[in-house]
């Protein structure tokens, strides 16, 4: 759940820089959130989610 947050706070930040950074329009940014949110309800959900989590676990698994 920490990292599903840390995520979506992260993509939050990078959009609004895109906003206000001129890269991208508010209209194009919220098309962008809708994708987001209704990908979110479909049955792709699950393995969005395996992928990310396996991201996750192998970043945190690299001994500096």
């Amino acid at each position: 759940m920490a990292i599903s947050l840390s995520v979506v706070l992260l993509l939050g930040i990078i959009l609004v820089v895109l906003m206000r950074g001129g890269s991208i329009k508010a209209g194009p940014a919220v098309v962008a959130v809708l994708f987001g949110f209704f990908l979110a309800s479909t049955g792709m959900a699950d393995d969005i989610q395996r992928f990310l989590d396996s991201i996750a676990d192998t970043i945190n698994s690299i001994q500096f």
